[in-house]
């Protein structure tokens, strides 16, 4: 091989290499990207928090007639009723995530059907 072939192919080598680093360190600070272990954390965290969403909802003494209420509300509006009401947060929780609202409302919707 010639030297010319051999110095274009060790930087080439070393630009992918450097450049699939640079791609992992991007996605996983801000791409969003995360590891499986971090994912299930997050999900049994999720379960949990729409678990005591649903317990809040169900705590209240008129949640029979709030449950009514609820089912009139459009479906896609629904999460946005449960953070106005407040039963997405947690005990010492400022504001929920959304995704814990929207949790809530397929939890509560299941409730419904029955």
């Amino acid at each position: 091989m010639k030297p010319e072939t051999t110095a274009k192919m060790k930087y080439g080598v070393w630009g992918l290499i450097c450049g699939a680093v640079i791609a992992m360190i991007i996605g996983f600070a801000w791409g969003g990207w995360t590891t499986s272990g971090t994912t299930r954390t997050m999900t049994k965290e999720a379960v949990l928090a729409s678990q005591i969403c649903v317990a809040q909802f169900m705590k209240q003494p008129n949640h029979e007639k709030r449950l009514k209420e609820l089912e009139a509300v459009d479906s896609w509006k629904r999460a946005e009723a449960i953070e106005k009401s407040g039963w997405d947060k947690m005990p010492g929780q400022e504001k929920a995530d959304y995704a814990v609202a929207r949790a809530c409302a397929d939890g509560l919707d299941l409730l419904m059907k029955k």
